[in-house]
Formats: structure tokens, C-alpha cells, sequence
């Protein structure tokens, strides 16, 4: 165990959940989810279409009713999306979010446009994510991998102590995943927590700490990577896809 592990796993939980239920009518999509997120460390949630991994990010994000309990640094979790921001949690989505019309610059500013600091931290991250030379240049002109790093890019302007990414990679390829892991891992050493979602089995292994592995809505197996790969119910449900041999 490294010294940066052990210092992960001796603090306090950033992001908490509980017995975490959602339902939609009749069918339960989440039941009895619970897990925890510590400052500095990549949780993955993983599993099958349709395992209630998304629905887990809407009820920590207040977009679902729930029962169970989320708490983020020890307090419970606000039930108003428009909340979480000042409680530290940013969140990009699979489907970007992006202004079309804006530039990169401008749809990076957007969370913090009051801020006196704005344009300073706004700078730090294009920098960061090597956007500063597209600063200029309207989202709907650039590549999908260059949107993804203005989606992140805006998600981390807010310097998020909890960061919820939903589905990272989807749509990269090999260079951009790549690249992609090493700006998460850099995330994750500022001390902030990084809760992913993600269908790209193998570039989760590589990446988290800990995973987290949801069928049918409920947890059926939890732990690191080597845990996880070699578990008989994550091949199950599965079904011997080759991401997990």
C-alpha cells in the first residue's frame, strides 16, 4: 500500500451513500445501492445497460426522488441541483451540455461567471486541457474529443472537491482515453473525489481505485481492480464479455 492510498482510505468520506432506492412506478432501478468516495480516490461504477448506473448519478445530483441517505462531507446531501455547486460536487454529462453557439472560453465561464477570479481560474483550466489555443473558437467548429475536454474543462473551472463523470470516454479513441486518464488521475491528486461512470471496462481498470459494479440495480460486487476482474458474478453479468478476462 502506498503512502497516498493509505492516506485515501484513513480520511473521512467525501461523497457517502447509503441504502440508495429509486424507483420509477413499478420498477425499482436502484435498490439498496451504497458505497463511499473518499478525497483523492476514483470510485467506477460499472455494469450492463440498464444496471441503474446513471440513476445513481441523478439521485446524488437531486434530478430523482430517493430513499437512502447521500451525504457529502459528512452532511446531508442538498435536495436542489442548484445546491451542490456550493457544495463542492460538479458533474459533466453524456450528452456534454455544451453552448453551440459560444466559444470555448465562454461555455468554460459559464459556472463562474460572477466569480471576481473568473478569468484566472477560466485560463488555468483551457491550459490545463490544452484548449488555450481553441479558446477563441465556437464549440460546434471542433473535434467530439476536443468538446469532451471543454465539457470537463467547464465541469473542473468550479475546483470541485467531489467531481461526477458520466461516461468519460465514451466516443474516444485509444489516444484520447489515454489522455483522458492521466488528466482524471491529476484530478484526483489535487485531494479531490472522482466518482465515474463508465462502459470502457478496460480503461476503468486502469484507472480506479476502487469499483464499484452494479447488475439489475443492485450492487453484486465491489472492491479494486484485481478484486473485481477475477469475481464470477461480474463475468456473469457480463456475460464473458472479453474487457473483463
Amino acid at each position: 500500500m502506498t503512502a497516498a492510498t493509505a492516506t485515501r482510505e484513513g480520511a473521512p468520506a467525501r461523497l457517502e451513500v447509503t441504502d440508495l432506492s429509486v424507483a420509477f412506478g413499478g420498477l425499482t432501478a436502484v435498490d439498496r445501492v451504497s458505497f463511499d468516495v473518499r478525497p483523492g480516490e476514483v470510485v467506477a461504477l460499472i455494469g450492463p445497460n440498464g444496471a441503474g448506473k446513471t440513476t445513481v448519478f441523478n439521485a446524488v445530483c437531486a434530478l430523482v426522488r430517493r430513499r437512502g441517505a447521500i451525504a457529502i462531507d459528512g452532511a446531508p446531501a442538498p435536495r436542489r441541483t442548484a445546491a451542490l455547486t456550493a457544495r463542492g460536487v460538479s458533474r459533466t454529462l453524456q450528452g456534454l451540455g455544451l453552448f453551440a453557439g459560444l466559444t470555448v472560453r465562454e461555455n468554460v465561464a459559464v459556472p463562474v461567471a460572477s466569480r471576481s477570479d473568473a478569468a484566472g481560474l477560466i485560463d488555468a483550466r483551457l491550459e490545463a486541457l490544452h484548449l488555450a489555443s481553441l479558446a477563441d473558437r465556437p464549440v460546434a467548429s471542433l473535434s467530439y474529443p476536443d468538446r469532451k475536454r471543454v465539457a470537463l474543462a467547464r465541469a473542473l473551472v468550479t475546483e470541485p472537491r467531489l467531481l461526477l463523470l458520466d461516461e468519460p470516454a465514451g466516443g474516444l479513441g485509444a489516444d484520447d482515453i489515454a489522455g483522458l486518464g492521466e488528466i482524471i488521475r491529476d484530478v484526483a491528486a489535487t485531494g479531490c473525489a472522482v466518482l465515474l461512470v463508465e462502459h470502457h471496462v478496460d480503461f476503468v481498470m486502469g484507472l480506479a481505485d476502487r469499483i464499484v459494479v452494479l447488475d439489475f440495480g443492485r450492487v453484486i460486487a465491489r472492491g479494486t481492480p484485481a478484486e473485481v476482474r477475477t469475481d464470477p458474478r461480474v463475468e456473469e453479468a457480463y456475460l464473458g464479455v472479453k474487457a473483463i478476462a
